[in-house]
């Protein structure tokens, strides 16, 4: 599964560590900033730099202005489809989320309005898109997390959310799913 989204659908290419390292101050928070769009934590990711390797980088994703406040992540989700929905645009955040949900085969029978109705009890129940890190998993795999979550009362959720974005920002970034 992973190769449908690695670098080829990434807009860092080749070296990851090398062109971020390389980078100027500019053109490295220009590329974190498709793969989380909060200003705070791309500062806080720059400031790490230089990264001895992906797993490096992985780490300082997954720890960078821990905790994400509310309006952080409601700013993330903001660039984020509905799962199942395949996004509009060409741009590299609509390119991004039509490589990680390739796996979410919509044309399955019964799929999409499984997906439909989760989305819109999901919203009704938290007030948000339902984002999951989908590069990775299968429809049944994300109508699953859905149903789980769906039982989760808010601060847990939004601790699974942030999870959920530090996870796609770093499949972004590193354009794998290896830890």
């Amino acid at each position: 599964m992973e190769s449908s989204f690695r670098i080829a659908e990434s807009h860092i290419g080749g070296d990851v560590v090398a062109e971020l390292n390389a980078a100027s101050e500019v053109d490295a928070a220009r590329m974190l900033s498709h793969c989380l769009d909060v200003p705070r934590w791309i500062e806080e990711v720059l400031q790490h730099r230089p990264f001895t390797d992906a797993q490096s980088l992985r780490r300082t994703i997954a720890h960078a202005a821990a905790p994400l406040t509310e309006d952080e992540i409601r700013r993330a989700l903001a660039v984020h489809p509905r799962i199942g929905e395949r996004p509009s645009g060409e741009d590299l955040a609509a390119r991004h989320a039509s490589a990680e949900q390739s796996g979410v085969d919509i044309s399955v029978e019964g799929i999409e309005q499984r997906l439909r109705a989760g989305n819109l009890a999901y919203e009704n129940r938290f007030g948000q898109v339902f984002l999951i890190r989908a590069a990775g998993r299968n429809a049944e795999d994300v109508l699953r997390a859905l149903g789980d979550r769906l039982g989760n009362d808010r601060q847990t959720e939004a601790a699974v959310v942030e999870h959920e974005l530090r996870e796609i920002a770093a499949v972004r970034a590193t354009g794998s799913l290896e830890p």
